[in-house]
């Protein structure tokens, strides 16, 4: 087990436990603990006992609340440029790899923390969570894809508002569900057996098939329609060349559970 500086890492039962470990600061964001969460994300991925990876918070209070503003202060625009694509980088390593992750949200979910969530594949939450975009209350815009997955996942009108508006547009984890920004919102005390749930569905599935899913629709979003069909038509055809298919057929025809080996 590798020990982090600024998250807490943990393997057990084929799931990684992702959790930013900054409670005082909300759990900001700053180079320090992205580095972290990069280097426990590939470890979960490089490990093949893994099946989901959860993405959360520590404290009660946060989720992650956003960018750290005193090193962002920092920066001369070069460097916050350079940010922002590393940034954009590791949430794009994210949607690439074959591990379904988990954000659990619970508290503040804001600036880039959301536009960290965004990047995980399911975001379940909290009836006690607050998501937003306040970033143009100080004077910058989103840097983390805010801009771009917030427009895809609620659309333009409502993207406009939440990033232009900022602090006078945060919303609540049932607006988020309404949006479709979330999977799900449950009551505090719930939200441990809701994404211990979505882990059991995940666990009994193909971890191949998963991942092929994974990026047939995080890249086909990016195409036009005709390539992206081509495209999934070629995922298809990689899915149907797996172990799992064959297990996953024979199984559905000899009327069995299928014991899929992620092959």
């Amino acid at each position: 087990m590798v020990d982090f500086e600024n998250i807490l890492y943990e393997k057990a039962d084929g799931v990684a436990t992702i959790t930013l470990n900054r409670p005082k600061a909300l759990n900001a964001l700053n180079t320090a603990v992205m580095t972290d969460v990069r280097a426990a994300m590939q470890d979960a991925e490089a490990d093949e006992s893994i099946r989901v990876v959860v993405l959360t918070g520590t404290g009660g209070k946060a989720f992650c609340a956003g960018a750290d503003i005193p090193e962002l202060q920092s920066k001369s625009p070069i460097e916050a440029r350079n940010w922002s694509m590393w940034l954009q980088m590791i949430t794009r390593e994210m949607e690439a790899m074959q591990t379904p992750i988990i954000a659990k949200i619970n508290g503040f979910c804001l600036g880039g923390g959301l536009e960290v969530a965004m990047a995980c594949d399911f975001r379940i939450a909290s009836d006690k969570s607050t998501f937003g975009q306040p970033e143009i209350n100080l004077g910058v815009i989103p840097g983390a894809g805010g801009t771009q997955r917030l427009t895809r996942l609620v659309g333009k009108t409502k993207s406009l508002e939440i990033n232009m508006l900022g602090q006078g547009a945060l919303f609540d984890a049932a607006e988020a569900a309404r949006l479709n920004l979330i999977n799900c919102v449950v009551p505090v005390d719930e939200l441990d057996a809701k994404v211990d749930e979505y882990i059991k569905k995940l666990k009994g599935l193909s971890a191949a098939t998963v991942g092929i899913i994974k990026l047939a629709v995080n890249k086909g979003i990016e195409m036009d329609l005709d390539r992206a069909l081509y495209y999934e038509a070629e995922c298809f055809g990689t899915a149907a060349s797996t172990e799992d298919f064959k297990e996953g057929t024979s199984a559905f025809l000899e009327k069995r559970k299928p014991d899929f080996k992620g092959k």
